[in-house]
């Protein structure tokens, strides 16, 4: 075997190979007789054909057999002789395709192409100067989140001898019908609460749900906009029955000393639950804030190494980001099947430029692990395999089994190592403090999220 390797680029080599003529003819003829031995050919008892006749008769079936016993283990001593270490699957094209015989009386000449791993340049990672701006707190956002707590403390008080008026809640169980799209599965929703009059609600419900009773059911149709939020429902006509099964109000408790103290953390008055609170909201904007230094100093690391990122591991991370991304979408109600694969190619070339950073960002902070001699401990892998058991209530057995059973025992000590090189990052550049500056304030206001269809059913746009 004769080979050759040549660098196409930093991430991809081609290897050249020549097999000699004895070695395709030793595999030609063992290829031969298998087909042989079970060839049924017309004219001949089955297994006793000419070897001739039968290398004639199945020579695009015998000369593909050749090739998938030959190739491989020539390809893989090729890239060993040199030291190569693939990413993924090696890229085969066999020289002169038409005119290639197989039958060895001639060398099979083949080039592969691999990607590789690029050298990685030496890290300029210390002294990179960040800014680091802390949200305040606003009294407004304090008082926003005690409103929620009492939303969630919120009970429900049935009202008899009436009927339903604005300003009242109603239980209903509701099931919707597609008038122009038949064969489509029904929405049904048990237990939905829907406050009549609520800004929130799609007017069409407290309209048609106004002066009914405990038991009463209604039947009613709502045309949604073409471009209402919930891309299930724009456009679309939908007939509804709802079947009022409890009819009440809704009473929110007061924001007083006597509700602080009836919640579960036990607060003394409702000084002792703002001072919480806020001690929360300010915890959590510290640490958004460090996450945004963290990328900031992570982007500005990039943004000093340029270098090429193998197709093989781009490809990977953007199929990743692009199955995150469907998998969201699926979570908020969007038929996805429905997506047509240019729409995919789309969004998947789109996914590569983000996928891009990632690979590259990994790299460096690879190198940097490296250069400082960054080491993962099994103290510490123990620790983030407990952890993951919490969040997911499983035993750290089970974490570890399902983590043997795809193959990713090491990710855990990878995504320590990348964590820990991250914090070197951190501890090695300048950091100021600054001003919090409002940068979504620049920009106009980004649409909402589509929501799940059926939460979003009887839910209004506010285009009204």
């Amino acid at each position: 075997m004769k080979t050759e390797v040549v660098e196409l680029s930093p991430t991809r080599r081609e290897i050249k190979i020549e097999i000699e003529p004895q070695a395709v003819k030793s595999v030609y003829d063992s290829v031969s007789k298998t087909y042989a031995t079970r060839a049924n050919i017309p004219g001949f008892r089955k297994g006793h054909a000419p070897l001739e006749v039968v290398r004639v008769r199945f020579k695009e079936e015998i000369d593909n057999d050749v090739l998938r016993q030959l190739l491989p283990g020539y390809v893989s001593d090729a890239i060993k002789q040199h030291n190569i270490s693939p990413l993924g699957e090696p890229d085969l094209h066999l020289d002169n395709v038409e005119t290639t015989k197989l039958n060895g009386t001639e060398p099979v000449s083949v080039h592969v192409h691999v990607d590789v791993m690029p050298e990685v340049p030496m890290p300029d990672h210390t002294g990179l100067e960040v800014v680091r701006r802390v949200r305040p707190v606003t009294d407004e956002e304090l008082e926003h989140l005690i409103d929620e707590r009492r939303r969630e403390n919120s009970s429900f008080v049935p009202v008899e001898d009436r009927k339903s008026q604005n300003g009242d809640t109603l239980i209903v169980d509701l099931e919707g019908k597609f008038v122009n799209k038949p064969e489509e599965d029904p929405i049904k929703a048990q237990d939905l609460q829907i406050t009549l009059g609520d800004d929130k609600i799609e007017k069409s419900f407290t309209e048609n749900l106004v002066g009914l009773e405990a038991d009463d059911e209604k039947e009613f149709t709502v045309t949604y906009a073409e471009d209402f939020t919930s891309p299930g429902l724009a456009g679309q006509t939908v007939a509804y029955r709802a079947k009022v099964k409890s009819l009440g109000k809704v009473e929110i408790p007061a924001a007083d000393d006597d509700w602080a103290k009836s919640l579960e953390e036990g607060f003394s008055s409702m000084s002792d639950l703002r001072a919480k609170l806020r001690s929360d909201l300010e915890l959590a904007a510290k640490s958004n804030a460090d996450a945004r230094l963290r990328d900031e100093l992570i982007g500005k690391l990039l943004a000093k190494h340029k270098f090429e990122v193998p197709k093989a591991l781009l490809d990977i991370q953007a199929r990743n980001l692009l199955n995150g991304l469907v998998q969201d979408m699926r979570g908020r109600g969007m038929n996805v099947e429905n997506l047509k694969n240019d729409t995919l190619r789309a969004i998947y070339e789109q996914m590569l430029v983000q996928a891009e950073n990632d690979v590259r960002g990994a790299m460096l902070l690879e190198k940097i692990a490296e250069v400082e001699k960054i080491e993962v401990t099994g103290d510490e892998i123990a620790s983030e395999i407990e952890k993951m058991a919490q969040y997911y209530d499983v035993t750290p057995e089970e974490v570890r089994t399902s983590l043997s059973k795809q193959g990713s025992e090491n990710s855990i000590s990878d995504r320590l190592r990348s964590r820990k090189a991250v914090e070197r990052l951190v501890d090695k550049a300048f950091i100021s403090e600054g001003e919090w500056i409002d940068e979504s304030a620049k920009i106009p206001e980004a649409s909402p999220n589509p929501e799940p269809e059926h939460e979003i059913a009887v839910t209004s746009d506010n285009k009204s």
